[in-house]
């Protein structure tokens, strides 16, 4: 930007002028309401016919009329007969002002459009992996209009700042300040290959000791404890030599390979039980705390994409769990 000799034009001045040109342009507009009431009028030709259209009285619009007048200091109508009619001055505002309402509409269309073409959707690995990803394709074949995005990560994203759109999140209350849906309760219980099972009759909950677990150090396996055997074995010497992971798809991986029993949730690894890779050794399962929550930010609420999402989220989850025996849908438990 160039400046007049001897006159230096800081980052701060230049904002400080910014600022005040905006504001003297903003104030030197006429009210919104009425340059509103001035198009449909002057688009009608009628002010009858725009205050049918913006939900107003006759009166209100000439009202609204009369203060743009005011405000820019020349007649814009002139009765004709029983209606009205533009003045040369209307007659010149008015297609620029249409374009202008042409142009903001159209803004605002764009944003919708590209707001709506990507759903992004934050979850953990486990959700991803063993649920989302597997049915996805079943989501964009019934909206072809909606792209998928999946954030993977156990961090918890900004939805507010829309870093995603949604999220499907594991908390033990529902979150302040957004909307949240009830998907599912987490229960835990022990998987193992059958040749494990079978080789280390596994017959009780009590059989199931720490050198037989993968990832024996995780808290969940206190949790199955209390649950299912009445003791607490947290304070117990760590297994020398155990396998340890971070995640319950590669605990899986383990326990199919033979190396041990993993804490899973069933519904996540209903293939894997379906077709015999994991079994069950116990019918017990351990009630965690939380429960997988769906939310987004209030202002998504009428959003299309996410209410398809979530209407499709939810009835796979039915389809998934059938009559749900064990209560994995019900809130608060049975």
């Amino acid at each position: 930007m160039k400046c007049l000799p001897g006159l230096r034009m800081t980052n701060k001045t230049l904002d400080q002028t910014i600022s005040q040109t905006y504001v003297w342009i903003m104030s030197n507009l006429p009210p919104l309401a009425a340059i509103r009431v001035f198009e449909a009028a002057a688009r009608h030709g009628n002010f009858t016919r725009a205050a049918e259209e913006l939900g107003l009285t006759q009166a209100g619009v000439s009202y609204q009329i009369k203060v743009l007048e005011e405000r820019v200091g020349t007649v814009l109508f002139v009765r004709q007969g029983r209606g009205t009619a533009l003045t040369p001055a209307g007659e010149a505002l008015s297609p620029r002002i249409s374009q202008a309402f042409a142009d903001m509409e159209g803004a605002f269309e764009g944003l919708r459009g590209d707001d709506g073409a990507v759903l992004s959707i934050a979850c953990a690995q486990t959700l991803a992996t063993q649920f989302l990803a597997p049915r996805l394709g079943a989501f964009q074949l019934a909206h072809p209009e909606i792209a998928v995005r999946i954030d993977v990560s156990d961090r918890i994203v900004d939805l507010e700042a829309g870093d995603c759109d949604v999220a499907i999140r594991f908390t033990r209350d529902p979150p302040e300040r957004l909307q949240c849906h009830f998907l599912m309760r987490a229960g835990i219980a022990p998987m193992a290959s059958p040749s494990f099972v079978e080789a280390n009759a596994l017959a009780e909950p009590t059989d199931l000791t720490r050198e037989r677990r993968v990832s024996p150090d995780y808290p969940w396996w206190d949790r199955w404890d209390e649950a299912t055997c009445h003791r607490h074995d947290g304070s117990s010497p760590r297994a020398s030599g155990a396998l340890q992971f971070d995640s319950q798809v590669l605990d899986a991986q383990a326990a199919i390979s033979g190396h041990g029993a993993a804490l899973l949730m069933p519904p996540m690894f209903r293939a894997e039980l379906a077709d015999g890779r994991l079994v069950r050794p116990f019918a017990e399962v351990a009630w965690l705390t939380h429960s997988f929550r769906l939310v987004y930010p209030e202002v998504r609420k009428t959003s299309a994409k996410v209410r398809a999402f979530r209407n499709w989220l939810t009835k796979e989850l039915r389809d998934l769990m059938g009559d749900d025996p064990e209560g994995f849908l019900v809130e608060g438990g049975r």
